[in-house]
């Protein structure tokens, strides 16, 4: 991987101011918490086995993990601040240093809507080969329904990419299986007062467990290796 990149310069310049820019304002840890909610019904808090947190940034969901990679060296480097007792390493998601099948389950936020196309496919082919037959694959995605709902443009890299359930569904069926989904962020959290987006989190927990979750901002997908 290209380490000149755009996404790699951006992260190594925001990564020692990264927590705070992104999740110390009511927006962030209004996202932080719904993201912290389904973590916890997905995955026990202490790993009985080797877990990655693929792109795991500064660390915001390491708790889960056992392992941590990131495109970032400063990224990583704030990572170990928090979590001196885990594995952390930089590198490419889609060329990654670990052996075959040795994950029984990997997760990443916040990583994916960064990519292009064929580099979504490339980290989901590499998912399959460190992730075990039985294991888990668990991201993160804007959802392209809602952004064909609202008339979303990208105009940069940054969270260009997204999904439909339909095009998730799609994928390799000889090697992934759709487990479950649920969304976050249905509510325009943005649009609202401060003061008034942590009272109707419990209003947008359920929509996004709704059979409309497809249209939440996000979607969390669990796909299991077959």
């Amino acid at each position: 991987m290209d380490f000149q990149s755009p996404i790699h310069d951006y992260y190594e310049d925001l990564a020692p101011r990264y927590d705070e820019d992104r999740f110390g304002n009511s927006y962030g840890r209004y996202i932080h918490q719904q993201e912290l909610a389904i973590m916890n019904r997905l995955i026990p808090i202490e790993p009985t086995g080797p877990t990655l947190d693929l792109g795991c940034g500064t660390g915001r969901l390491l708790q889960w993990a056992t392992h941590g990679l990131d495109y970032s060296p400063a990224m990583i480097e704030e990572a170990k601040k928090k979590y001196p007792q885990h594995i952390l390493q930089a590198g490419s998601a889609w060329e990654t240093p670990y052996e075959d099948h040795i994950f029984h389950t990997a997760y990443s936020f916040h990583l994916l809507m960064h990519l292009q196309p064929q580099e979504i496919e490339a980290v989901f082919q590499e998912a399959a080969r460190i992730i075990g037959p039985g294991g888990r694959f668990i991201f993160d995605i804007p959802s392209k329904k809602r952004r064909g709902l609202v008339g979303y443009k990208a105009d940069s890299w940054h969270a260009a990419q997204s999904l439909s359930l339909k095009e998730i569904k799609w994928m390799d069926t000889s090697i992934w299986k759709l487990q479950r989904y649920s969304g976050v962020l249905f509510l325009p959290v943005h649009r609202l007062p401060n003061s008034l987006r942590a009272p109707v989190r419990w209003v947008d927990n359920l929509l996004c467990r709704s059979p409309w979750r497809e249209y939440a901002s996000y979607m969390v997908v669990e796909l299991i290796r077959l």
